[in-house]
C-alpha cells in the first residue's frame, strides 16, 4: 500500500450545530431506574482504570493515523481497543447482573429492571 492510500485524519474533531450523530440523554435513563445504581468503590475504580487505559490507547491510535502508520497496524490497534471496550462492557454487565438485578429481585421490582436491561442490550448488541 502506498502512502497516498494510508489513513489520514485531522488533528482535532470539533462539533458543529449540524452534526448528525446520535446523542443519548443519560439523565432520563437514570431517572427512570427503579433503584439506585450503587456499586463498590473497588468495582468503580477497576472500571475507571480500564477506561483510562482505553482512552490512552485511542490517543495512541490517533497518533498512528496522524503519522501515516500502515493501515494494517492501525486496524490491529483498533481491534485491540474494541477488545478492551468489550471487556469493560462484560465487567459492567456482570456487575449489573450480580448487583443490580439481584437487588431488584430482593426488592420485588425485577421485571422493570430486566426491561431496562433488555432495552440497553438492544442498543448495545449489533
Amino acid at each position: 500500500m502506498n502512502a497516498s492510500n494510508r489513513l489520514t485524519q485531522p488533528a482535532e474533531h470539533t462539533h458543529t450545530q449540524d452534526h448528525n450523530h446520535e446523542h443519548i440523554d443519560h439523565t432520563s435513563i437514570q431517572a427512570d431506574s427503579v433503584h439506585p445504581h450503587v456499586h463498590s468503590e473497588e468495582s468503580l475504580r477497576r472500571i475507571v482504570n480500564r477506561l483510562s487505559r482505553i482512552e490512552g490507547h485511542i490517543r495512541g491510535v490517533k497518533t498512528m493515523v496522524q503519522q501515516n502508520s500502515p493501515c494494517p497496524d492501525v486496524l490491529l490497534q483498533i481491534a485491540a481497543v474494541r477488545g478492551a471496550i468489550d471487556k469493560v462492557a462484560r465487567i459492567v454487565l456482570d456487575e449489573h447482573l450480580t448487583e443490580c438485578i439481584a437487588r431488584a429481585a430482593q426488592e420485588g421490582n425485577i421485571e422493570s429492571e430486566i426491561e431496562q436491561l433488555k432495552a440497553a442490550l438492544d442498543r448495545f448488541l449489533p
